[in-house]
């Protein structure tokens, strides 16, 4: 085993240990409990809002919409672990008020919302914007996302080369330099339009300070940083000859794993012990596979071609090895069902991306087995045949990354799972008796229905019995009727129940208040697919 090789290892294993010691389980948030509670009618002004996640968000623009359209700007708020506290303006009317918050995940999505309540009785809701991305500034993200990643595959790659295989031949030097100039050309692009897509902004903001600032406040913050410093590095490493040349290769190398380590979904996933370094795992091995591919062309237009060739071939299948079970790891994570693979957008796209590399796979074997020993054995056909495919392996390099670059818009069948399981929630609000129902998960299958009563003056309701009917007449499902049963704190449950169908559901509250007082409460909820 080389020096430089050793010195490798030793690197990444201090990497991945420090990835492991700092990783915390997090993943693509949804929202899991608000106070108030969407729908609620409460008795007067709430003093704070609160909104709960599934996992840590950061916030980016929280607005108040009063009864009369008109909205406010809440500038004033507290996150404590994975709640965000939002101080309440003091001077609130009666009437039905909108939450509208968008806030950014750790995996660097943006996710966003509204809460509809309502003070003393219910008015008519005042109108909501919809914020949507403009198309522009997702395929400038894209764009970015896909010039950045070249830069490190291409350019630190090639930097990579000649740390584990072979120093560069100089022909090499410029395209790699070139690689690494797209890669920093990139980098303001891609910060501008993550900071325009979390904020919902049109391309015309790009220039505008907010979004960079919330770029910069986004986990992808960290991505940009540290890939910056590295490709400035590269750019060092490259024309500096001998020993500190390739220990500097060395450390940008491991820098392409830090980076898309420090971002994106599959990183920001659980169990963070193992998506982190998988992540790493599989940057480091994708650069230094894809960037050996340009500093080989041109060594094999060299005397000792033959030699540069057969080390890699030697090396290649440890980080083969490398690239695969990290990949599988992080496959099996994020998609969960293998049905996934054809059914949502994500699973598309990594079956998009796997048929590209069983391709690029099938072209190294036969590199491999075929054309490396006859190379070596000094046959000029099979050199240029060798090279011809290099240069189809690189574009199909450059294809799978263009592919990857799409992960950015389509969240993963994980996250896609956790929103589903989050419940449904309806507030029934009467003169008589008010209550707040929760089914969860609120889609279709077995379900748990939990009810909190109220009386008209936001009391404790002290019932004898309550009976639940949920049905779908313009379906053909007539009233589905359940026995409540009455939990240690007050509140009611229905635990035996299916609901076959997704749509709006009728729920239908009987509650006997006493021997001569029947109650009966009645509202819709939506229950997803």
């Amino acid at each position: 085993m080389t020096r430089q090789l050793r010195l490798f290892l030793i690197l990444l294993g201090l990497a991945l240990a420090s990835l492991a010691a700092a990783g915390q389980a997090l993943a693509h948030a949804a929202l899991i409990k608000t106070a108030p509670a969407d729908g609620a009618v409460i008795a007067g002004a709430p003093a704070e809002f609160s909104l709960s996640f599934s996992e840590p968000v950061s916030p980016l623009v929280l607005s108040l919409i009063g009864p009369d359209g008109a909205s406010r700007a809440l500038t004033r708020f507290t996150l404590g672990d994975r709640t965000l506290t939002i101080i309440a303006p003091s001077d609130l009317a009666n009437g039905t008020h909108v939450l509208s918050w968008r806030v950014v995940s750790e995996d660097g999505h943006p996710v966003g919302g509204s809460v509809l309540f309502s003070i003393g009785a219910p008015s008519a809701a005042p109108p909501i914007l919809t914020a949507q991305t403009d198309p522009a500034v997702r395929f400038m993200l894209w764009l970015g996302k896909l010039g950045l990643y070249l830069g490190l595959a291409f350019g630190i790659g090639g930097v990579a080369f000649m740390a584990w295989v072979a120093p560069l031949p100089a022909a090499a030097r410029a395209p790699i330099a070139s690689f690494l100039a797209l890669g920093l050309l990139s980098m303001p692009i891609a910060v501008a339009a993550q900071g325009l897509d979390a904020l919902a902004l049109p391309l015309s903001a790009a220039l505008q300070p907010v979004a960079w600032q919330a770029a910069a406040a986004s986990s992808f913050g960290r991505t940009a940083l540290i890939a910056t410093f590295a490709l400035l590095a590269a750019l060092l490493a490259l024309f500096r000859p001998g020993g500190r040349g390739r220990l500097l290769a060395t450390f940008v190398w491991l820098g392409v794993g830090a980076a898309l380590a420090a971002s994106g979904h599959a990183s920001a996933a659980a169990p963070q012990f193992l998506t982190r370094p998988a992540v790493f795992m599989h940057a480091v091995g994708m650069a230094g596979w894809a960037g050996a591919l340009l500093p080989l062309a041109f060594a094999l237009r060299q005397p000792d071609g033959a030699q540069v060739l057969r080390r890699f071939s030697r090396r290649i299948p440890v980080l083969l090895v490398i690239i695969l079970i990290s990949g599988l790891a992080l496959a099996i994570i994020q998609v969960e069902r293998l049905q996934a693979l054809l059914t949502t957008p994500y699973g598309l796209v990594l079956t998009g991306k796997l048929a590209l590399v069983v391709a690029l796979l099938g072209l190294g074997a036969f590199n491999r087995f075929r054309l490396t020993e006859a190379v070596v054995s000094g046959r000029a056909s099979a050199r240029s045949q060798l090279s011809r495919i290099i240069a189809a392996e690189i574009a199909l390099v450059v294809a799978i990354l263009a592919i990857v670059a799409l992960w950015r818009f389509t969240p993963p069948p994980r996250a896609l799972a956790a929103a589903a399981a989050q419940p449904a929630s309806v507030h029934i609000h009467t003169g008589k008796a008010m209550a707040d129902i929760n089914v969860t998960p609120g889609r279709t299958g077995p379900v748990t229905i939990s009810v909190s009563l109220l009386d008209g003056e936001f009391g404790p309701l002290a019932a004898k019995e309550l009976r639940l009917a949920l049905s779908r007449p313009e379906v053909g499902i007539e009233p589905i009727e359940r026995q409540a049963t009455r939990r240690a704190d007050g509140s009611w449950q229905v635990s035996d129940l299916t609901l076959p169908v997704a749509g709006r559901w009728t729920i239908e509250l009987e509650i006997l208040v006493s021997d001569f007082e029947m109650t009966r409460l009645k509202e819709t909820l939506e229950i997803r697919p």
